[in-house]
């Protein structure tokens, strides 16, 4: 008989013949109980957990996870070089808000980078073998494949963001667009008349409804966006030097930057502090994300607050939900996908 505690018959972990036999059960019947099954009776299932308890059994949850199919493994994918990873706080804070919402649960996360050709064979090879149970997809562009793959595999996938208004995916996104236009608004309402937006990388969704909230911001207040007054970026600080440079050589008379990430505010505080401009005196500086990098900034940065861990913890919640169902939002269709976007918000700090 196995004595009371941790220890069994042999004297390692109990086994779930040892649980059945304390409970006066089948072994099937505590694989139910454990697996949560409904086809067990009250007393059943009280008998069974009191001899798990008496005994403590702790469930192989590998054995588990292959008789479910699952690998109670999440892939969190960034299809970035790494050295973009490590540079932009935005990825940090989407992990930090991914594993607060997976610390409750038994899976597991793996980072997975695919910025290159080489590394998204290979990623593809990876899921092909289904060794994850879904796939966070984070910082996609608009020519991704990477999602078109997962559809096909049919892996449950969520991704940071659309990739159109058409996306068929499941996403967690802010609002780019009402975010943009506080910020615009802000910079009308404190008399800047000359306001330049640096842009982020263009084929990125978020990037591309940044620029719209812009454009009408400044329509509704009578003032058509000058084109000059717009520069492509990407996101970085070495974007943001480049086309704030670009820009003064264009429009030296400017009194305002919009930039599209707090990143990329850096860059352009950089080249407006070598040009000799003030700020907030001759040009009023906004940014995105309010990220560290505002806080800490000299002066500090006006940024759009957008809740990056929420968007993490949301996206999680939504995976958790399609791997139960086991269907990839794809396969549901249109009219079922779920398309989250969070609201923005606006800090206002001396920068502007």
């Amino acid at each position: 008989m196995a004595t009371h505690g941790t220890r069994g018959r042999s004297g390692g972990r109990p086994t779930l013949e040892e649980v059945a036999a304390r409970a006066g059960v089948g072994r099937g019947t505590v694989s139910r109980v454990i697996n949560g099954s409904p086809r067990v009776s009250d007393a059943t299932r009280a008998a069974v957990e009191a001899a798990v308890a008496e005994l403590g059994y702790v469930p192989n949850t590998a054995a588990r996870a292959l008789a479910a199919n699952r690998t109670d493994a999440i892939a969190l994918v960034v299809p970035e070089p790494e050295t973009r990873f490590f540079a932009e706080p935005y990825f940090s804070d989407i992990i930090r808000g991914v594993g607060a919402e997976l610390s409750d649960t038994e899976m597991q996360l793996l980072l997975i980078f695919a910025g290159s050709d080489k590394e998204r064979r290979r990623l593809a090879q990876y899921l092909a073998a289904h060794r994850v149970d879904g796939v966070l997809l984070v910082s996609v562009h608009a020519d991704d494949p990477l999602p078109d793959m997962l559809a096909q595999l049919e892996i449950p996938a969520v991704i940071s963001g659309p990739r159109s208004a058409a996306e068929t995916l499941t996403s967690v996104d802010s609002d780019n667009y009402g975010g943009a236009r506080s910020a615009v608004e802000h910079l009308v309402s404190h008399g800047r008349s000359r306001i330049a937006h640096i842009t982020g990388r263009l084929d990125v969704y978020g990037a591309q409804r940044r620029v719209d909230g812009y454009r009408d911001a400044l329509r509704d207040v009578g003032r058509p966006a000058d084109e000059l007054l717009i520069e492509a970026g990407d996101f970085t600080e070495e974007g943001g030097v480049r086309a704030m440079r670009a820009l003064l050589a264009r429009c030296p008379d400017l009194d305002a930057v919009f930039a599209a990430s707090d990143v990329t505010a850096a860059g352009a505080r950089q080249v407006l502090r070598e040009a000799g401009r003030r700020i907030p005196d001759d040009v009023a500086l906004v940014g995105y994300d309010d990220s560290a990098i505002a806080r800490h900034m000299d002066p500090p940065l006006t940024s759009v607050r957008q809740p990056i861990e929420e968007m993490g913890r949301k996206m999680i919640d939504l995976l958790l939900t399609e791997i139960a169902d086991r269907r990839p939002a794809v396969s549901r269709g249109l009219a079922e996908r779920t398309q989250v976007v969070l609201a923005t918000e606006l800090v206002t700090r001396a920068s502007s």
